[in-house]
């Protein structure tokens, strides 16, 4: 299996580098995850106690690859040095006249409000310009102002609310939701 999931070249941010994620990234990940587990317990999934251990995040970066070689994803890592303290992902790419994707991202909790999250948004729209899509989207949970605050900073706009949008904490959240279109060129 390859090394690397996603093409591309590293970016440097902040004296942090973005890159793509590899299959070495498990034990990397499974620090970050369970350094920041209840930073991010608010807005994402109950993960299962395997999620937070290297062997749990071997396995989710074995699925990630697989679903990078169909186009379905695009998966990149923000590292302090061998330090995972962010990552941003285009998920659910869709091809033909949609051209579209869904981004998520999450920051280390000691490199908040650093303008790292709008840097990880910014840069899911450069890459989703560069795969050729034209329009990104990405829901927040009604409460969470802070990503709120990120997208509009990144130039995305909110088109709607969706109840009960995502399984979240343990329950169905509702969702604001936002998109930014990246182009008017046809599909080509």
């Amino acid at each position: 299996m390859q090394s690397s999931i996603a093409p591309g070249t590293s970016v440097h941010v902040q004296g942090l580098v973005l890159r793509p994620t590899t299959l070495e990234d498990a034990p990397r990940l499974a620090e970050a995850y369970t350094h920041n587990r209840d930073h991010l317990a608010p807005w994402d999934p109950v993960r299962p106690a395997a999620f937070y251990t290297e062997a749990g995040q071997a396995e989710n970066l074995a699925g990630a690859a697989r679903q990078w070689e169909l186009g379905l994803v695009d998966p990149w890592l923000l590292l302090d040095g061998d330090r995972v303290v962010g990552r941003m992902n285009l998920n659910n790419i869709v091809r033909g006249v949609f051209a579209s994707s869904s981004v998520g991202y999450w920051v280390d909790r000691d490199h908040l409000r650093r303008g790292l999250a709008t840097t990880l948004v910014e840069h899911a729209v450069v890459r989703a310009r560069e795969i050729g899509l034209h329009r990104l989207e990405a829901g927040t949970m009604t409460a969470n102002t802070g990503s709120q605050a990120v997208l509009r900073a990144a130039g995305f706009s909110q088109f709607g609310t969706a109840e009960k949008y995502l399984f979240i904490a343990g329950a169905w959240q509702d969702h604001h939701l936002f998109q930014r279109i990246l182009h008017d060129q046809p599909v080509g």
